[in-house]
């Protein structure tokens, strides 16, 4: 086997000069979220030095040799001294910082996913709010389902506060959206923003390195338009990406459900659609 495979660019990777000039455009939004929110270029600058570490230590090994600080500031261009230093620190999990966030994405996603919480029609029912009054047809059973450590009344009362749910007339719970959408400036919206992301560029670059692209990346393009007609665009494009989204998430709550029971099944999967204006004359967005 070669041992320097891992280092060799595929025939059919793009250029440097023009893969430089599409990560140039895609970090432009991320700089400008990172100075708003009061991030600094040097932070940013020490964050990218750990993940060029930890990529380059993880995912470009030789076979049946360590990795050295030698290679691995060979493959990243970062000084011996830094190496070191970020090998010697403790990694730290920033998943439990959003436990919250994703804990609401999943209460919503099997609400809208799972049979008994549907009306015949595929919408969301009205639900009571204690097992005693509805059993585990209600928000109580619909919370203890995901996670029996949270009292369902501690998560309806943020869900009333930031309007995901509101009561009705009978004091049953009813969902205000149909997916969880979090407050402008909320931490939820950061965790959403890192692990939709996330995806969407792994795809991409897997896609620009296989033949054939395993992922499926596609986008509409039209520019000319009124500001009417992209709002009706935007209109169409919600309303039929729910449909969707709602389909994608039934069927995959059932899959879920028929793989649990035959063992070991490790693989995950994430379906995001975006639409996005701008402008023609903004060439900086």
């Amino acid at each position: 086997m070669d041992q320097n495979k891992s280092l060799k660019k595929p025939d059919f990777a793009p250029s440097s000069g023009v893969l430089v000039k599409a990560v140039r455009r895609q970090l432009r939004p991320l700089v400008r979220i990172l100075i708003q929110c009061g991030i600094s270029y040097p932070v940013f600058v020490d964050m990218l030095k750990e993940i060029f570490v930890d990529i380059a230590e993880r995912d470009f090994k030789l076979p049946e040799k360590q990795q050295t600080d030698s290679r691995l500031c060979l493959l990243t261009g970062i000084h011996r001294k830094d190496i070191r230093r970020l090998r010697c620190e403790k990694s730290r999990d920033d998943r439990d910082d959003c436990e919250s966030a994703s804990l609401g994405a999943l209460l919503i996603s099997r609400w809208l996913g799972e049979a008994k919480y549907l009306d015949a029609d595929g919408t969301p029912k009205r639900l009571p709010l204690s097992k005693k009054q509805a059993g585990d047809c209600s928000f109580e059973g619909l919370v203890t389902s995901v996670n029996k450590d949270i009292r369902s009344r501690v998560i309806l009362d943020e869900w009333l506060h930031k309007g995901v749910a509101h009561l009705d007339d009978d004091k049953c719970i009813c969902l205000n959206t149909e997916a969880f959408v979090a407050e402008k400036g909320s931490d939820e919206k950061a965790y959403f923003f890192g692990e939709n992301l996330h995806d969407h560029i792994a795809a991409a670059s897997e896609n620009i390195c296989s033949r054939p692209a395993p992922f499926l990346e596609r986008a509409v393009y039209y520019d000319e338009l009124s500001e009417a007609s992209v709002r009706k665009l935007a209109e169409l494009s919600e309303e039929e990406a729910m449909v969707l989204l709602k389909k994608i998430n039934q069927q995959a709550f059932e899959l879920q459900k028929h793989d649990a029971s035959s063992g070991n099944n490790p693989h995950r999967m994430r379906l995001g659609i975006y639409f996005y204006s701008t402008p023609d004359d903004d060439n900086s967005a």
